[in-house]
């Protein structure tokens, strides 16, 4: 494929390229990587000062990689990327990661066509000229045949709206937006909200320094051991060594990671077996402890409990006072809501200086300006933490708000259901593609490498307009229609979308409420290669302008 475009900014700032990519992280990056090698012209904006991503911003304390982690967590086009670097940990932190990226850039010479510390502020679709606008901040303006928004799932932090939180006078700090100076909570009073992922990382941490931490935790979670160790020399020359073994089989694997997959099923098991196999998976830790028990603990309320009951027996080992204990005991299906590895979370509430409050007894009322007040009592702080996640899976691409046909916005557009065909397009809005986005597996896959395979696909799409001299293509709605049906069909099958979580958007007021993701596992990308064997099947397509 040849370029259109040759980078070049003419009068009036505008700049013409063949593909704008918004968003520097693990996704933007790769784009620019697989652009590049078509041939073609792009610049990529972000907001932050440097590549990474999510994690460029997330760098509060405890920050690691949560899930099925090193080495596999990590892209997979060069083989040449994974004899040089060296993993260190199995649950690589965020300093870790990081410098991957930063690596990986410098390799690449990726910054030399990423624009740092620009906001995309509106993207319009020109009908006549067949082309994206893209207007930034910085008052440069981009014209392009195309734009992919690579611009997270994880990434637009949520805020919480409570009365007062503005009248604070101590220091505030997001996890999703932590600065890159040290924080200090030594001596300090210090109230953490939120309990789930970021919040079960950073509150062990926090509390080894603080005078004293007081966790307010509106839902009791499911958490176990992460079992994070160093990668022994041995280890990492085996994978080298394997490569390309261990890539098919992540490839084949419903999740993205070269794991073993089995049919057991609690059935199988007496329940004195079963708990001795969650036993043994408990004090190994890490992500697999999910993996490996049994394949119906996400589809039956009677497997499922099973392991619930488990994991609340261990919390009770754990925690000394009872009280204190009962307040940490989850209810919902365990795995509906974002599994959570932990560093002695549960061991922090032994601590004389941690304290918890259970917001569903006592809700946070207001803030004053050295205090957060309850239902049940006022407390002093001197610091503020909030752990309170994100606008997840849709939230970015909101933020975004491109505008399509007819000057159509995103926000209309998905104000009842986030329509899209294959989690990777979206109708009204030609020539413009999400990674991670919506109906797509996101989350629940290796993000690495789920962008690259997400990504291959687009680049095969921008490969068939060129050769057949199709300037715009865009799915129907029918198609769409057909697409969310299909994933919402795979999740109702499964006991997720009854469990409110921010993977059915529950965790953001007026934000419709479903399962959005695509739970097929590798089906999916069965599924995208099975649309491009059909000739595209459910897209439409318009000839370039000069054709005509």
């Amino acid at each position: 494929m040849t370029s259109k475009n040759q980078p070049q900014q003419l009068s009036g700032s505008i700049e013409h390229y063949d593909a704008v990519i918004i968003g520097a992280g693990v996704s933007g990056m790769y784009a620019l990587h697989h652009l590049r090698e078509m041939g073609l012209s792009v610049r990529v904006y972000d907001g932050a000062s440097d590549v990474g991503g999510t994690w460029w911003y997330n760098r509060y304390p405890g920050a690691r990689v949560d899930g099925p982690g090193s080495p596999f967590y990590c892209y997979t086009f060069s083989d040449e990327m994974m004899k040089e670097w060296n993993w260190e940990e199995t649950q690589s932190d965020q300093t870790s990661v990081l410098n991957y990226l930063e690596y990986v850039a410098d390799k690449f010479d990726f910054r030399r066509d990423i624009q740092f510390d620009t906001w995309v502020q509106d993207a319009r679709y020109d009908e006549a000229a067949q082309r994206w606008t893209v207007e930034t901040n910085t008052g440069v303006t981009a014209s392009a045949q195309y734009v992919i928004c690579a611009v997270g799932a994880l990434s637009k932090a949520n805020m919480p709206d409570i009365p007062g939180i503005n009248d604070f006078k101590g220091e505030t700090y997001h996890t999703g937006r932590w600065p890159h100076e040290p924080v200090s909570f030594k001596g300090k009073r210090v109230a953490v909200i939120g309990t789930g992922s970021s919040g079960i990382q950073c509150i062990p941490e926090i509390a080894k320094e603080a005078d004293h931490v007081t966790v307010l935790q509106r839902t009791a979670q499911y958490s176990v051991p992460a079992g994070n160790r160093d990668i022994t020399p041995e280890e990492m020359a085996d994978a080298r060594a394997n490569w390309d073994t261990i890539v098919a089989k992540m490839k084949g694997h419903a999740g993205g990671f070269p794991f073993d997959t089995h049919e057991r099923m609690t059935s199988d098991e007496t329940p004195e077996q079963q708990r001795e196999r969650y036993e043994a998976l408990w004090q190994r830790g890490g992500f697999t402890f999910f993996l490996d028990g049994y394949n119906d603990i996400a589809m039956s309320e009677e497997a499922n409990a099973t392991l619930a009951d488990f994991i609340r027996d261990k919390i009770r080992e754990i925690v000394h006072d009872p009280d204190i204990a009962e307040k940490l005991l989850p209810d919902y299906f365990v795995m509906t809501k974002r599994p959570i590895l932990d560093d002695g979370y549960f061991e922090t509430f032994n601590r004389d200086n941690v304290s918890l409050v259970d917001l569903r007894k006592e809700p946070i009322e207001r803030f004053t300006e050295t205090s957060v007040v309850t239902g049940d009592g006022e407390y002093p702080i001197d610091m503020l933490v909030l752990a309170t996640g994100f606008d997840a899976i849709s939230g970015s691409m909101l933020r975004l708000n491109p505008k399509g046909r007819g000057g159509l916005s995103l926000k209309d557009r998905w104000s009842e259901r986030f329509h899209n065909y294959l989690g990777l397009t979206i109708a009204g809005f030609p020539n413009m593609f999400m990674i991670h986005g919506p109906g797509s597996p996101g989350v629940f896959y290796n993000m690495p490498l789920g962008a690259e395979r997400q990504m291959g696909w687009i680049g095969d799409f921008m490969r068939h307009q060129s050769e057949k001299g199709l300037d715009a293509g865009e799915p129907t709605n029918e198609s769409e229609d057909a697409w969310g049906s299909e994933v919402t069909g795979i999740a109702n099958a499964t006991l997720f979308p009854r469990t409110d979580s921010w993977w059915t958007g529950a965790n953001i007021p007026g934000k419709p409420r479903y399962f959005s993701a695509y739970l097929g596992g590798s089906l999916y990308y069965m599924r995208i290669a099975d649309v491009t064997a059909k000739g595209y099947e459910g897209f439409v397509f318009e000839e370039a302008r000069s054709a005509e």
